[in-house]
C-alpha cells in the first residue's frame, strides 16, 4: 500500500479521470447484478462514495488515483474469487480506516458491525508488515484469529494482494522484491489452502516475474515459441477421447490448459531438468455436466474409457474424489503415455468440482448451504483455533510454524480403528501421536505403521495405518522438536520441556539458597537478579536450572562485595573496551543504493552469504543481522523468501560495482556420459583455455555417467556464465548446473 503525491508515467485530465472512475465502478456494479437485493444498491452507492472521498487527494506509485485501487480489488473478488455485496462494501473500504479520517465507528454506524468487523480485520493485516519481526508474528496471529472468526478477511486481502502484485512495475526495485517474497512466502501458500488455485498460480507467477525475472522471460518465452506445436499435440491427444465420451453421451467439455511458469521452473529446480525435458508442460482437463448424485461414478466411468486409450502410470494416479483436500479440492487426476511417447496429465472433475476448484472458499459455501456436513474447511479453522490458544510466548517461530503446519500439502492417514486423520505432509508418527491427544503425544515411544514397528522420527505416507505404542516413563526431549512439523506438536513438546526445565530448577534455587546464606547474603530477588544479570541469563529459572545441571557451579560468588546483605557486583580489574558495537552499521540513507566492492564498499564491514556464495553480478540484496552487520544474499537463495517476507525491513537495496580484481569461490555440478579423457577436456577448458583456478575437484563415475564437483574462483557472474555455455558444449556433457550448497 503505496501512497505518492506526484504523478510520474500518468498524464489524464481531471475530467478524464472521473470517467474512468465511473466506468469501473459501473464494471463492478454489472459483475454484481446476479447478487443485488432491494436496498443493496444504495449500500454500495454510499461506500463507493465513502472511499472515494476519503481517498481523493492520494495517488498510488504509478500516478492514477487511489479509488482505482479498492476498485480493482473489489472486482476481484466479486469475479475472480465469487464474493458477494458485503465483501464488495468491504473492499471498497478496506484501506480508509488505515489511511484516511474515516473511524470504525463511522463503518459501523453507516453499514453495521458484521462489515466493519470484517474491515478491522483488515486494518490489522495491513499494520502487520515493516515491524519488528516478533511483532509482525504477533499481528499475523491476530489475521489468524480474524480469520477463524471470517474467512472472507482473508479472502478480501488476497485479492488486495493480487492486485498489488499486477501493479507492482511502479514500486522501487527493494520494495518490489519484499512484496514478491512475502506474496510467495505466505499469500500463495493461503491462497491454495483455501483452496483458489488460480489466484495462488497468478501470485506464484508474478512474484517469479521479480524475483528470477531471466528465468521467468526466459520459461514465458519459450512457452509462446512452443504453442503451436503443443496445440496441435493437444488436438491430436484429445482427438480419440471426444469421439469415445461422445458416443457414451456425456456432457463434457474437453481442454489443454499449459501449466504455470512457476509450476515449470520448480519442475527444472527440483529434477535438474531443462526447460525441454519438463514433461507436462500443459495438463488435460475434462469438465463433466453431472447431477451431484453421479458425478463420482461419471468421472470413474471416463478415467476407465482415458485409461482404455492411453496407458496409464500407476504411481501418478491421484484419487481426491473418495478423500477430498481439506481445502474442499475434489478431482481424479492420472498421467498417461500419449502419442509420440510423451507423458501427458489429464485432470477429471465434474463443473460443481470445478467452481470449487476456481473459487475456493466461496464456492464451497454456496454448495454446503443445506447439507449438514462438517466441512474440512471447519476442522482446518479449529486447528488453528487451538494453535493459536496455546500459551506460547514465543511468536518469532510463528509464521514458520504456521506455514509448515497449515499451509502445507497433506497427507491422510488412519487410525487403528479407521478413522481418518489429515496431518500436513512431512508428519512423523511423532505428529500423528500428538493428533490424536497431548498425553499420548508425552508418552510415544514408537509406532506401527501398515504393522510394522517404526522409530518416532518415521515420516508417513498418504494411506499409511498407524497405532501409537507409549509408555509412562517416557520423556520428551529437546531432539524432539526435530521430529515434528504440526504446531500443536510442537507446542506441546516445548510446554512439556518447560515443565521439566522448572522442576530441574527447584534442585537448582535450593542450592543458590545455601550458597548465598554460606556467603552471608540474603536470599531474595535483588541477589537473584544480580546473579542472573552477572551470569548474562535471561531469566531466574534459567539461573536455577544452569546450576542444577552443574554448569555454573557459583565459585565466582567470592569475588562478589557485600553492602549488608546485598550483592554488588565485583568491579572489574581493568576497564574493558568493546571496540566492536553490536549491530551500529553505518548504512546509507533510507533511498541510497549500497554499492559493495566499489570505492565506497571499504567503509562498510560485509560478509557473503554461505546459504547462496554471491558473486559479482548476481541479483543480490543486503540483510542486516543483529550482531554479524550486513549480509548478502543472491535474491533467488534458498533463505531469500523468508528473509525478506519475515524482516523486510531490515533488507538493504545492495548493486556490485566492477571489481576485475577480487575472485570469489562457486562451485559447479556437471553431469555426463563417462569417457576416457573427460577429466582432461574439463580441466584443460577451465584452466587452459579460460585461465581460471580451480580450488577442488571431484569426480564419480558410475554405471556409464559421471557427476563431478568443480570449485573454482571467479570474477563474476559473466565469467562463470561464459564457463558453463563453453561446458555445455563439450561432447558428452549432459547438464552443468551452479550449485549453492554451504560446502563450496
Amino acid at each position: 500500500m503505496e501512497i505518492v503525491e506526484v504523478i510520474p508515467q500518468y498524464n489524464l485530465t481531471e475530467d478524464q479521470e472521473k470517467k474512468l472512475i465511473l466506468r469501473e465502478y459501473r464494471s463492478l456494479l454489472r459483475s454484481l447484478k446476479p447478487k443485488i437485493k432491494p436496498g443493496d444498491k444504495e449500500l454500495l452507492r454510499t461506500a463507493f462514495e465513502m472511499s472515494a472521498e476519503a481517498h481523493k487527494t492520494m495517488r498510488r506509485k504509478s500516478g492514477e488515483p487511489y479509488i482505482l485501487h479498492p476498485l480493482a480489488v473489489a472486482r476481484i473478488c466479486v469475479e475472480e474469487i465469487g464474493l458477494g455485496v458485503r465483501s464488495t462494501i468491504c473492499s471498497l473500504l478496506h484501506d480508509t480506516v488505515e489511511d484516511t479520517d474515516i473511524t470504525l465507528e463511522d463503518v459501523e454506524r453507516e453499514f453495521g458491525n458484521e462489515i466493519a468487523r470484517i474491515v478491522d480485520g483488515l486494518t490489522k493485516i495491513s499494520n502487520v508488515i515493516d515491524v519488528n519481526a516478533s511483532q509482525q508474528a504477533e499481528n499475523f496471529k491476530k489475521i489468524l484469529l480474524t480469520l477463524t472468526d471470517d474467512p472472507r478477511v482473508i479472502l478480501i486481502k488476497l485479492a488486495d494482494r493480487l492486485h498489488n502484485m499486477r501493479t507492482l512495475d511502479s514500486m522501487k526495485r527493494e520494495k518490489q522484491l519484499k512484496i514478491a517474497s512475502e506474496t510467495v512466502y505466505v499469500y500463495a501458500p493461503l491462497a491454495h489452502r483455501m483452496g483458489l488455485y488460480s489466484i495462488k498460480t497468478e501470485l506464484e507467477d508474478l512474484a517469479m516475474k521479480y524475483l528470477e525475472p531471466e528465468a521467468y522471460r526466459s520459461i514465458a518465452q519459450k512457452l509462446s515459441e512452443t504453442k503451436r506445436e503443443r496445440s496441435r499435440y493437444i488436438n491430436e491427444f484429445i482427438k480419440p477421447l471426444k469421439e469415445k465420451l461422445e458416443k457414451a453421451g456425456f456432457d463434457f467439455e474437453i481442454y489443454g490448459r499449459p501449466k504455470s511458469i512457476h509450476s515449470i521452473w520448480n519442475k527444472m529446480q527440483k529434477k535438474s531438468v531443462t526447460f525441454e525435458e519438463v514433461y507436462d508442460l500443459f495438463a488435460i482437463r475434462v469438465l463433466l455436466n453431472s447431477t451431484p448424485e453421479k458425478e463420482k461414478e461419471d468421472c470413474w466411468k471416463v478415467y476407465s474409457m482415458i485409461t482404455d486409450e492411453y496407458i496409464p502410470s500407476t504411481e501418478r494416479m491421484r484419487d481426491w474424489l473418495s478423500n477430498p483436500k481439506s481445502n474442499g479440492y475434489e478431482a481424479l487426476h492420472t498421467t498417461v503415455m500419449g502419442p509420440q511417447g510423451k507423458w501427458v496429465e489429464v485432470q477429471i472433475r465434474s463443473n460443481r468440482m470445478n467452481e470449487i476448484a476456481e473459487k475456493g472458499l466461496a464456492a464451497h459455501w454456496k454448495y454446503k448451504e443445506g447439507t449438514n456436513d462438517e466441512s474440512r474447511f471447519d476442522k482446518w479453522f479449529q486447528q488453528i483455533r487451538e494453535a493459536l490458544n496455546t500459551e506460547n510466548n514465543d511468536s518469532i517461530d510463528f509464521l514458520q510454524d504456521f506455514k509448515t503446519s497449515f499451509l502445507a500439502e497433506e497427507i491422510f492417514v488412519y487410525t487403528p480403528k479407521g478413522d481418518v486423520k489429515m496431518l500436513p505432509v512431512g508428519s512423523t508418527a511423532l505428529d500423528f501421536a500428538f493428533s490424536i491427544h497431548s498425553a499420548i503425544g508425552v508418552q510415544c515411544i514408537g509406532a506401527k505403521v501398515n504393522h510394522k514397528l517404526v522409530p518416532i522420527s518415521h515420516k508417513l505416507r498418504s494411506g499409511d495405518q498407524v497405532e501409537i505404542i507409549s509408555s509412562s516413563k517416557q520423556k520428551p526431549n529437546e531432539g524432539w522438536l526435530g521430529f515434528v512439523v504440526t504446531a500443536k506438536a510442537k507446542n506441546k513438546i516445548k510446554d512439556a520441556l518447560k515443565e521439566e526445565k522448572r522442576k530441574t530448577a527447584d534442585e537448582g534455587k535450593y542450592i543458590v539458597q545455601r550458597k548465598l546464606e554460606n556467603f552471608g547474603a540474603a536470599y531474595n530477588q535483588h541477589n537473584i537478579d544480580i546473579l542472573t544479570s552477572y551470569y548474562k541469563l535471561s531469566s531466574s529459572l534459567e539461573l536455577f536450572y544452569q546450576v542444577s545441571i552443574k554448569n555454573i557451579d557459583l565459585k565466582e560468588l567470592k569475588e562478589f562485595h557485600l553492602l549488608g546483605d546485598r550483592l554488588e557486583m565485583p568491579k572489574p580489574a581493568k576497564p574493558v573496551v568493546d571496540n566492536k558495537p553490536e549491530t551500529s552499521i553505518s548504512l546509507p540513507k533510507k533511498d541510497a543504493e549500497l554499492i559493495i566492492f566499489g570505492e565506497s564498499s571499504d567503509k562498510i564491514v560485509y560478509t557473503l552469504a554461505n546459504c547462496c556464495k554471491p558473486i559479482p553480478g548476481d541479483d543480490v540484496f543486503g540483510f542486516v543481522t543483529t550482531g554479524k552487520g550486513l549480509t548478502i544474499h543472491r535474491t533467488n537463495c534458498p533463505n531469500a523468501a523468508k528473509l525478506m517476507a519475515s524482516f523486510g525491513h531490515r533488507v538493504v537495496k545492495t548493486k556490485w560495482a566492477k571489481n576485475k580484481e577480487i575472485s570469489f569461490l562457486t562451485g559447479i555440478r556437471i553431469v555426463g556420459m563417462d569417457d576416457v579423457g573427460v577429466v582432461n577436456k574439463i580441466t584443460n577448458l577451465i584452466s587452459g583455455e579460460l585461465r581460471l583456478n580451480i580450488n577442488a575437484i571431484t569426480i564419480e563415475a558410475k554405471e556409464g555417467l559421471f557427476e563431478g564437483n568443480i570449485k573454482i574462483y571467479v570474477h563474476d557472474k559473466e565469467e562463470l556464465d561464459e564457463l558453463v555455455l563453453r561446458l555445455k558444449q563439450l561432447k558428452g556433457i549432459h547438464t552443468v548446473d551452479r550449485f549453492d550448497a554451504e560446502n563450496v
